[in-house]
């Protein structure tokens, strides 16, 4: 593999039992029509056949877990990401889940935009959701009086290098278990004014209901305390980042409801 430093990608793919998928997945990243690249994969203590689907391919890096870190699906994949990314050599960073894929040419034309922006750190593309069923667009749910961005899914998240060595700085991988990577990573870029979205289309976002989002249906006890910790960590990432926290409506009415929960639902601890 020709190795330039300057244009060298690392496309970084985290897995737990997504066999189904993987193989899609790994071939779209391979198919890039941007040579100079290389693919790193996490597989998280894997039970079904992902490893010997991995086996497959030669030209790929994989790192396996044999023993889990932490209960947590989302602290897991932090914890994953964290390990593949100290062995990655690329530039400009590719997130990507084992069940989503990315269009042919994505890679070259997000690499395309860091290169003509050198100030440009963060950058998400806007999905395709897909199912068994359909593919449509996914549209960006705006939400009021919230102090954290309208994000898109990790698969969608691009970064430069030196952005994701700094939010591993200050990441609190063992703390907010129900709070995924790609709300920790679009809070910090937002709080640090570097959020970008582009609307075009270059992911393929699989719906999968065995997930870690699946649990997260709207309004139910996990989907606000999940909210909660997300005010959380934006409330941890402002103090270290020396800037003000904002508590407007959506703060109190979210403490509120998770107070609640926690006196009369014995399955919030």
């Amino acid at each position: 593999m020709y190795y330039n430093k300057k244009n060298f990608i690392s496309i970084l793919v985290t897995n737990y039992n997504k066999e189904r998928f993987l193989k899609k997945s790994i071939k779209s990243c391979l198919k890039q029509n941007f040579k100079n690249k290389e693919v790193v994969i996490f597989d998280d203590c894997s039970s079904d056949k992902s490893i010997t689907i991995l086996k497959k391919f030669s030209n790929i890096k994989v790192i396996k877990n044999n023993k889990k870190k932490y209960l947590s699906g989302p602290l897991n994949q932090i914890y994953g990401l964290s390990k593949i990314f100290k062995k990655s050599k690329g530039e400009i960073i590719f997130l990507l889940d084992g069940d989503d894929e990315y269009k042919l040419n994505k890679v070259s034309k997000v690499s395309n935009m860091f290169k003509k922006n050198q100030n440009l750190k963060f950058l998400q593309d806007t999905p395709l959701l897909t199912s068994s069923k359909k593919k449509a667009k996914l549209k960006k749910k705006i939400t009021l009086f919230t102090i954290w961005p309208s994000f898109y899914p990790t698969s969608c998240i691009a970064v430069r290098k030196s952005f994701l060595k700094s939010f591993f700085k200050l990441a609190m991988k063992d703390k907010f278990p129900n709070l995924e990577i790609d709300a920790r990573l679009s809070i910090f870029a937002f709080l640090n004014n570097e959020f970008k979205v582009t609307n075009k289309s270059l992911t393929y976002y699989n719906y999968d209901q065995d997930g870690i989002t699946s649990r997260y249906n709207k309004f139910n006890v996990l989907w606000w305390k999940k909210r909660n910790e997300a005010f959380e960590y934006t409330k941890f990432l402002s103090k270290k980042l020396k800037l003000n926290f904002y508590r407007g409506p959506d703060y109190y009415i979210t403490k509120i409801i998770n107070l609640y929960f926690s006196i009369f639902y014995k399955s919030y601890h």
